[in-house]
């Protein structure tokens, strides 16, 4: 065991731990249009016939099919959304049109470049024409009362049209959580300000925040306190209070500033593990209040989001019912990699379809080569050198 690992656990110790402590989050009820992306919550029954009544699927003529080989005269015409000839009359045609309502009494509809009228009469040229062609049935597309989409079905725009064409104007669904990011450090300064002597720009929010909002996550609270044990247990109070889940950066590790462990033992969150044999990333910490889920997350860039992919995705995708954890690959690596037995090392990789490339500054407080990445390069513990050509697991990054 490398020195500093007492205590720590394995990545997939720490996932499994992660999967064990999140839950689905209850169910709301939302207006429909408000759903896409989202997941049901329970089973949707059809609450009629779709389509309601018989359905033209054509342009073209109505007709009795019993009457071909007799004179048909052409009544008038129905166009979708009337009801002018509710009755076909013996002997008769109607014109109708795409998705209007087939008469009772007609059954079959040819279409119009299979039909001409002459002097008034349907003169009818489709040799193969059969009872019932072009007539769309009531429920043909789902019959009342049955099964029209399963919980856990995710409301994808065609599914969001489906349930609008049946009436439904609002769904029970598995709601996105509402995050709070609390970002801490006595070194920080906002973009848009003044360089000064010291300090860095924060940059941890921004980035939680896009990669929150790329995920349609849009409830999302951001905190900033300095390196002070009273305030931030104030705002994780607040935060803890007002949040399904958590996200703290920096202060995790043992330094003398290093507050978030106290500060968390302080707001009654209970320790679910801290630290990882890993690299970036080695001190997150994660826990639970309730049903409130806190990670505190190491204040280096690079480390929070490789921590927020491979771990904070986890419990998203347990509290939304979504499909959010990265894609894993086996692709081949383009140059040699050595590290030290007994850590599991997450690298920041360029994908290129074929074999996957490290670019330079893998180092946890640089973001240039993660700005460059589209996946990550997962080198297990037990494996001390990767040689070039070798197959790795690498994990895609969302687009």
């Amino acid at each position: 065991m490398q020195p500093g690992q007492t205590n720590m656990i394995f990545p997939e110790e720490a996932k499994q731990l992660i999967a064990e402590n999140s839950s689905k989050l209850p169910f709301v009820i939302v207006p429909l249009i408000k759903a896409a992306g989202l997941i049901l919550a329970k089973d949707i029954y059809a609450p009629l016939n779709i389509p309601a009544f018989p359905q033209s699927g054509m342009d073209g003529y109505a007709i009795a099919f019993e009457n071909i080989g007799k004179p048909i005269s052409v009544a008038g015409e129905q166009a979708a959304g009337t009801n002018l000839h509710s009755h076909l009359k013996p002997g008769t045609a109607v014109r109708i049109f795409t998705g209007a309502a087939v008469p009772n009494g007609a059954d079959t509809v040819i279409i119009q470049e299979k039909s001409k009228v002459v002097d008034g009469f349907l003169q009818i040229e489709d040799d193969k024409l059969k009872k019932g062609d072009n007539v769309r049935l009531p429920g043909s597309e789902v019959a009342k009362g049955t099964l029209a989409l399963p919980e856990g079905s995710e409301l994808t725009p065609p599914a969001i049209g489906f349930l609008a064409g049946m009436g439904i104007s609002s769904v029970e669904i598995i709601p996105n959580p509402k995050v709070s990011i609390i970002v801490t450090g006595n070194e920080l300064q906002n973009p848009g300000t003044k360089p000064e002597f010291g300090k860095v720009y924060e940059s941890n929010s921004f980035a939680l925040k896009a990669v929150l909002n790329q995920l349609h996550i849009q409830d999302i609270a951001v905190y900033k306190s300095a390196d002070d044990i009273n305030s931030m247990t104030t705002i994780l109070s607040e935060a803890l209070s007002k949040s399904d889940i958590v996200l703290m950066t920096g202060g995790v590790s043992v330094g003398d500033y290093d507050f978030t462990i106290k500060v968390s033992e302080n707001c009654g969150v209970q320790k679910i593990f801290h630290k990882i044999k890993q690299k970036p990333g080695k001190p997150i910490f994660f826990g639970k209040k309730e049903n409130v889920l806190f990670f505190g997350l190491p204040g280096n860039p690079a480390s929070v989001l490789t921590c927020f992919y491979e771990y904070v995705l986890l419990a998203l995708e347990k509290m939304t019912a979504r499909k959010l954890k990265l894609e894993n690959k086996q692709v081949p690596i383009s140059s040699s990699y050595k590290k030290p037995a007994g850590i599991t090392h997450f690298l920041k990789g360029v994908f290129d379809g074929v074999q996957v490339h490290l670019p330079d500054g893998q180092e946890s407080y640089k973001l240039n080569s993660f700005a460059r990445a589209n996946c990550l390069v997962m080198i297990p513990e037990s494996l001390t050198e990767i040689t070039a050509g070798e197959k790795v697991e690498i994990h895609l990054l969302p687009k």
